[in-house]
């Protein structure tokens, strides 16, 4: 019944996570980058805005002090023109000044990397530049309209209300015990009273940062919940997951038995040149060859157990292959030599007389007579 239903009881594959990570679908928060920013923004007034503000207010007074409209030469449109960029460029150079600590290049650079490296925290290096393509299914009204109007936009609606409301219950909280100090301010210098403004802003300011922050943290987990939740599979989908990734049990049962019938031809290939086929009697089966042209001793050229024995006494038949049965023999040659090598040294001065023995009567059996006394000629000389 759960998977007739579609009910999602799986937790996502690492290869549906990467598709969807694929695709652009990542778990973010979208205001956690701007809350730090935010805060980062008010830590830095707190700390160097003075200073800020004095370069800004000797510049203002340098700005208002010029007098660009007033000289002469200015009254030409080609004096004013260059008297103009001649402001524009020590303005620009002012606030731009790489040995000025307190310059306000230093100042915006450090909040860009503060974003940037807050949106990688989220999410990681990604790249996805097919997203600046224009999508034409993004002006379908149907769709916008079921957009504007679903559970997960009523969602975000909801959670900005709630942003709202408690922001606004920090900055009440950080104003409350100051009132007393605004009421008052009237008896102040003006000075003094700019200077308790600004100080009490930034401290509001910088607890409903803090605030902010919290919240978009929140969120973020739950993003996370949520993109985990709705990548969740069926029973259907896992199997369909399992079936991409290792392939479908027929294919692989398919491919196990052609490599098996590979591995088999490989095994047993060299029988049909062998001289003798050795066995035990159905258990184990060692095709030998022996050229006295080219060899000094014999060779095996192909051995198996069980159903390889049993192909390569086939194959041997079918050649027309002595086969002679040899129990210690057998199981000492399959134990010990590979195929493609030589019995000697490998063996013992005892197997390799029983395979004298057996090379003598297998080639007896063969009609071949003659070869027979010349491998015991060999035999003797080795």
């Amino acid at each position: 019944m759960a998977e007739e239903n579609g009910d999602k009881k799986h937790d996502p594959t690492p290869r549906r996570l990467e598709e969807a990570r694929e695709k652009g679908q990542v778990a973010k928060s979208q205001d956690l980058a701007a809350a730090i920013v935010l805060l980062l923004a008010i830590v830095l007034l707190l700390t160097i805005g003075r200073q800020i503000v004095a370069d800004l207010f000797e510049y203002s007074c340098t700005m208002l002090r010029e007098p660009l409209l007033i000289v002469p030469e200015n009254q030409e449109q080609d004096g004013l023109k260059q008297s103009a960029q001649s402001l524009f460029h020590a303005t620009i150079t002012r606030f731009l000044d790489y040995g000025n600590p307190y310059s306000l290049f230093y100042f915006f650079i450090l909040l860009m990397i503060t974003a940037i490296l807050a949106n990688i925290a989220q999410i990681g290096l990604l790249w996805q530049p097919e997203k600046l393509a224009f999508d034409f299914t993004r002006l379908d009204p149907v769709k916008g309209f079921k957009r504007i109007f679903s559970m997960q936009s009523v969602v975000r609606f909801l959670m900005g209300i709630v942003k709202i409301v408690i922001c606004a219950a920090v900055a009440w909280y950080a104003v409350e015990s100051s009132i007393g100090e605004i009421l008052h301010l009237s008896e102040n210098e003006t000075n003094q009273i700019a200077s308790f403004l600004v100080w009490t802003l930034l401290m509001v300011t910088l607890k409903v940062a803090v605030a902010l922050v919290i919240i978009a943290l929140i969120d973020l987990m739950y993003q996370r919940w949520k993109h985990h939740r709705d990548l969740r599979m069926t029973d259907q989908e896992l199997r369909d997951e399992i079936k991409n990734m290792i392939g479908d049990p027929q294919i692989i049962s398919k491919r196990r038995q052609i490599q098996r019938e590979l591995a088999t031809k490989q095994r047993v290939q060299g029988t049909q040149d062998a001289d003798v086929v050795v066995t035990n009697p159905t258990h184990f089966a060692v095709a030998i060859k022996f050229d006295g042209q080219t060899m000094h001793y014999p060779v095996v050229v192909a051995k198996g157990a069980d159903y390889l024995a049993f192909q390569i006494r086939k194959i041997a038949g079918e050649h027309g292959i002595p086969i002679i049965e040899r129990k210690a023999l057998a199981r000492a040659l399959f134990e010990n030599v590979e195929i493609g090598q030589s019995v000697y040294p490998i063996m013992s001065y005892e197997h390799i007389q029983m395979l004298a023995d057996v090379m003598a009567e297998a080639y007896r059996l063969s009609g071949r007579d003659h070869e027979a006394n010349g491998w015991r000629r060999s035999r003797q000389t080795g």
